[in-house]
């Protein structure tokens, strides 16, 4: 993935400055939409009467998303039907299993989604993806020029960006009250944010209300590397970087908040009921959640999420009062073609459409020409007293935002390392060994990793 830079990320929001006046889709963004797929479906003639399957995790409302823009395409498309299978609801990394199997048996593939970059290479470099190159250049199509990351592997294109997800922090506006605390925004630390969940905490046993809760992903176990790195798992000579000082002191961190501070859920419970992160935050049993953008439908799905509270939103906290402010983690989820696929021009006509398309988008979009400003009209126009619009609008679309992250180290591993990055986490919380054992621990684990990959 390529170095996201601070204009370029303000120009898939400039159009939120304008949020509170409640926009909807304007007339230039549904004729760009349009625009693409006509290109997209002039490189082809289609086939009579083709079903393309589409595989992905998609709950309820995003279901019903996906439902319309099928639709949509259908409409546009007569003789393309899309079948839509949901693997397993609400969760990429159990239908990442099923999907894998299903492509190994045999069985019709033609369109997957991918939950990271990591995901996509893994399968790039397994030869179960096909490269886009000879579409885009049929389509006249310049990558770079349309979606904000472009997974590459070995100087192939493997699939298109759908959507963009800057990472932040979620609060309980009502807890925040309460306790007599501003919404934190650009400058504050992970120090303050300790203090902030302690100072969140409330109750005991069943009704207590934790400062903050963290899930089990790698992304939670120590995010100043997605922030500050340009890879969170290696360096640019492609060697792990778990020995990164960064380690120490979020491992210490955690642990303190779990074990001192009491102010965060046990990642024991954590894994072992297997909690589902939006509803922890939703049903008060916490105040704070780092998550990113694809939280937002969960939080406005009140039949599925049921709260009153108005959902405040801040900057991730930088790693030290001398880091710069504004840097995230930006990620996003990619739309890629079977290698097995026997329409792949089919295929990818749906995929930049499914990539392109405006009116039925519940989330911030990976092309660059796409208005977030409607996106967040279509989840709150109904009841905006779910979120706080201007701390929405000022966290993502600040002149400050950046990321580190940079696609010149892409490898095929990396969803390996993150699994090592996570088991190492789990050996210093629920094992008790220290920082500096759990990070030799990964730093070996991953030069295993490393070298059976070059074999």
């Amino acid at each position: 993935m390529r170095k996201i830079q601070t204009t370029l990320l303000a120009s898939v929001f400039m159009s939120m400055s304008v949020l509170s006046a409640c926009g909807s889709t304007g007339d230039n963004a549904g004729q760009s939409s349009s625009t693409a797929a006509s290109s997209a479906a002039s490189s082809s003639k289609p086939a009579q009467n083709i079903t393309l399957k589409y595989y992905n995790w998609d709950n309820d409302v995003q279901a019903a998303s996906t439902k319309k823009l099928i639709e949509n395409f259908q409409t546009k498309n007569p003789n393309i039907k899309i079948e839509h299978i949901s693997l397993v609801p609400n969760n990429s990394v159990e239908s990442l299993k099923k999907m894998d199997v299903t492509m190994s048996s045999g069985e019709q593939v033609d369109i997957v989604l991918l939950p990271n970059i990591e995901e996509v290479t893994a399968r790039a470099a397994q030869g179960v993806l096909a490269p886009l190159d000879d579409l885009y250049q049929k389509d006249n199509v310049k990558a770079e020029d349309e979606y904000y990351i472009n997974p590459k592997f070995k100087g192939k294109y493997y699939a298109t960006m759908n959507t963009s997800s800057d990472w932040f922090v979620v609060l309980n506006s009502d807890a925040l009250k309460e306790a007599n605390l501003p919404v934190p925004t650009f400058g504050w630390t992970w120090d303050d944010f300790r203090d902030y969940a302690k100072k969140l905490t409330k109750g005991d046993g069943n009704d207590k209300r934790y400062g903050a809760y963290f899930h089990s992903w790698g992304e939670y176990t120590n995010p100043i590397v997605y922030t500050d790195k340009k890879n969170p798992y290696l360096t640019a000579e492609l060697k792990p970087q778990f020995d990164d000082p960064s380690f120490n002191y979020y491992f210490n961190l955690r642990r303190a908040m779990e074990k001192d501070d009491k102010s965060v859920k046990p990642l024991s419970d954590v894994i072992g009921a297997k909690l589902n992160y939006t509803n922890e935050f939703a049903t008060g049993k916490a105040a704070m959640l780092m998550s990113a953008t694809f939280i937002l439908p969960n939080i406005a799905d009140t039949a599925k999420y049921p709260h009153t509270f108005k959902t405040a939103v801040a900057p991730l906290p930088r790693s030290s009062k001398d880091a710069p402010t504004g840097l995230t983690n930006i990620g996003g989820n990619y739309s890629a073609i079977a290698a097995t696929s026997k329409y792949k021009e089919q295929a990818y006509q749906f995929i930049r459409y499914m990539t392109t398309e405006q009116d039925a988008r519940i989330e911030l979009s990976g092309w660059k020409k796409g208005d977030s400003k409607s996106v967040i009209e279509r989840l709150y126009g109904a009841n905006k007293d779910l979120i706080d619009i201007p701390s929405l609008t000022l966290t993502l679309n600040d002149k400050q935002v950046k990321t580190s992250f940079s696609s010149e180290i892409a490898v095929s591993y990396g969803a390996q390392l993150k699994k090592v990055m996570e088991n190492g986490f789990s050996k210093y919380m629920l094992d008790g060994v220290s920082a500096e054992d759990a990070q030799k621990w990964m730093v070996d684990e991953a030069d295993k990793v490393i070298k059976q990959s070059a074999k």
